[in-house]
């Protein structure tokens, strides 16, 4: 609907090819730095902040010839189907009880051929602490030249400052917190999805812009969102401005609505 009202050919606002903004660029650049002596790192931050595509981006590392990228994200397992899914990542057909064996040797392997490894934790907030202390055992066998990074919430932070976690926590080398957006980062952010579909910066009138802005509260996927749904209003309507009436009548819908909003409307009904 959007590509043939405007006569493009990509949608902005797409999931996919999202660059990094200044401080994502900035945590990439100093993990890669990580990378080279090893290390341990920790990225936190609320949901839509921007960890998602921080993480996406050190996965394209994979593409280079010297890199390797392992990643899982279904941390509510148990230990041995973690294990597993490590296993998977690394191409390891193997027995369970030989897994963590397996698991040291690839990653030697790699390590001598040369190459750069990651592995990459998300939703790491979700783990079991006791899950966290055997992979962070496991990865102590690990090669040096190996980088371990786990996103997460700020849950995860609180959790590794407990005293029982100190063993955890005494290894992070780098950890860093994703902050909300400010009013221009989410302006340029939406300026630079028209630019790369090559359409005009009046797509969107100010005041629509305006109250995207500060409908996201500095919250990079709620803009993206509306940015997108608001567009799809406005192509319903066959017109290729999107206005305030335009968001406005995105933001009506339920789950926009806060709790407290929520909870006056159940009560008026």
């Amino acid at each position: 609907m959007i590509k043939s009202l405007f006569g493009i050919t990509k949608e902005p606002f797409s999931r996919s090819d999202l660059s990094l903004l200044p401080q994502q660029r900035k945590i990439f650049e100093i993990i890669k730095i990580h990378s080279q002596q090893g290390g341990f790192s920790v990225v936190i931050g609320n949901p839509g902040v921007g960890k998602t595509v921080l993480r996406e981006h050190i996965e394209g590392l994979a593409k280079e010839r010297n890199t390797i990228v392992i990643a899982f994200s279904r941390t509510m397992h148990t230990y041995i189907n973690i294990l597993k899914q490590l296993a998977e990542s690394f191409k390891i057909e193997a027995p369970v009880r030989s897994l963590e064996k397996e698991l040291i040797q690839a990653a030697y392997c790699h390590i001598r051929d040369r190459k750069v490894l990651y592995t990459l934790v998300d939703e790491a907030h979700l783990l079991d602490m006791q899950t966290l202390r055997k992979l962070r055992l496991l990865f102590d066998r690990f090669p040096k030249k190996h980088n371990l990074v786990l996103f997460g919430q700020r849950d995860l932070l609180y959790y590794l400052s407990m005293q029982v976690n100190q063993d955890i926590k005494s290894r992070i080398t780098y950890s860093e917190s994703i902050q909300p957006l400010n009013d221009g980062d989410l302006e340029s952010y939406i300026i630079k999805e028209l630019e790369s579909v090559r359409l005009g910066l009046n797509t969107f009138d100010s005041a629509a812009t305006e109250l995207i802005i500060r409908s996201a509260q500095g919250n990079l996927r709620l803009c993206r969102n509306l940015c997108y749904a608001s567009l799809i209003d406005a192509c319903r309507e066959n017109k290729r401005m999107v206005t305030i009436s335009h968001v406005n009548s995105v933001l009506v819908q339920p789950h926009w609505r806060s709790h407290d909003e929520l909870i006056k409307q159940q009560v008026a009904s």
